[in-house]
């Protein structure tokens, strides 16, 4: 451990971390590239019919078992970048095989079968991340770490702008294809690299098969975490729907209200890691949940683009500490098995989606719009309540 280390500094003299942040990079664009007209490549390519459509993201839930698995896996494997590697293979040929695909039916089944397994690639990379971090501690890990998902949300800033071009200039089903490319491609820059697996130093009281009740606090974290991001969903499905039927705002405005976000997630990244190397983690997280509350009152709230974009600001607060922290907060919740850690909270995402695109189907004809989002702003104070119950539970067992 040096001090003054800078995350920057950190990153450029690894040849492991600068590889993931490039591998990242691609993956962030691959994936953003098509989630967004995945809905229309399913309407408009295999005449699936709205509702249908939208059940396609209950596939999501096959995430977690994937994501276990997977974890379990890698930590019982040496190098931590085989199954990174096996993720992703598996994932590109997922998305080939959907762009291939005539019937309905395929999609649902390559997503829980193959695209659940491709999407426990980036927790296998971030489990590399903290073993090398383990092996070569420094004084800003959560700086790094950071540093390397920023790479990630980088990609999604691209990605849907270029992956709307691709598809109108080249057709949708050249899209998928292009994805699949992207996931591949994330494999490149690591090259033969290995990252062996880190051994912890044994103490007295070590757990070498740790079982459920050792699992019970990342358990309970995931679902909060999924609390606190349902409404992910609901604002990609309703939030355009409202600016654009209700407001009447001009594309270009839709546009950029849209796009604000993970340009500012990607600016507060760096913040949220700050805070969390002086005050800790799992302390900071419940202040960018709460933010969350207030952003989904906001938009519940707002009648015009100012309120929009307000709520976008608090949003992006929200997914900056969960992108840069959650992952961390997981890998401490179960130091003994960090890729099955790794591989759980990274499940947690897709597992939002599809909770929060089921509660915004059922409940957006009661509530309307924008009222709908009372919804996940209530879900999004229970996890925050629930992180923050979480964290003096943690330090009192701590301290005994």
């Amino acid at each position: 451990m040096q001090a003054g280390d800078s995350a920057i500094g950190v990153v450029a003299r690894s040849r492991f971390l600068r590889a993931a942040v490039v591998a990242l990079f691609c993956s962030g664009i691959g994936v953003s590239a098509v989630t967004p007209q995945l809905t229309l490549f399913l309407v408009e390519e295999l005449d699936a019919s709205l509702p249908v459509a939208g059940l396609y993201y209950l596939t999501n839930l096959a995430a977690p078992v994937a994501g276990y698995l997977v974890g379990r896996w890698s930590d019982r494997s040496d190098d931590r970048l085989a199954m990174f590697r096996v993720c992703a293979v598996v994932g590109a040929a997922g998305w080939l095989v959907v762009g291939l695909a005539q019937a309905i039916w395929v999609p649902f089944v390559v997503s829980v079968v193959a695209l659940s397994i491709g999407g426990a690639a980036m927790g296998q990379l971030f489990a590399a991340c903290r073993d090398e971090l383990s092996r070569h501690p420094t004084t800003v890990d959560n700086q790094v770490i950071a540093l390397v998902r920023m790479a990630f949300t980088a990609g999604w800033v691209l990605g849907p702008v270029l992956g709307s071009w691709y598809g109108s200039v080249a057709g949708l089903r050249s899209m998928v294809f292009a994805t699949a490319v992207l996931v591949l491609l994330q494999i490149v820059p690591l090259g033969r690299q290995r990252v062996l697996r880190y051994h912890r130093p044994e103490t007295p009281g070590t757990v070498r098969d740790p079982g459920f009740r050792r699992l019970l606090p990342l358990l309970i974290f995931m679902a909060l975490i999924v609390l606190a991001m349902a409404g992910d969903t609901m604002k990609f499905g309703y939030l355009p729907i409202y600016m654009e039927q209700q407001l009447h705002l001009t594309p270009l405005l839709r546009g950029a209200v849209i796009g604000v976000q993970p340009l500012l997630e990607f600016a507060l990244m760096p913040i949220a890691a700050r805070l969390a190397d002086r005050f800790g983690a799992l302390r900071v997280l419940p202040v960018g949940v709460a933010f969350g509350v207030t952003g989904n009152l906001t938009y519940a709230f707002s009648d015009g683009a100012a309120g929009l974009f307000a709520g976008q600001l608090q949003i992006a607060l929200l997914w900056a500490c969960i992108g840069v922290l959650g992952v961390t907060i997981a890998q401490d919740l179960y130091p003994e098995r960090v890729a099955t850690a790794s591989g759980l909270f990274m499940s947690s995402i897709p597992v939002a989606g599809a909770v929060g695109g089921l509660i915004g189907g059922v409940a957006v004809g009661t509530f309307g719009l924008p009222r709908v989002f009372l919804l996940p702003a209530v879900l999004t104070l229970i996890g925050c309540i629930g992180l923050v119950v979480l964290d003096r539970a943690l330090r009192r067992r701590a301290a005994d």
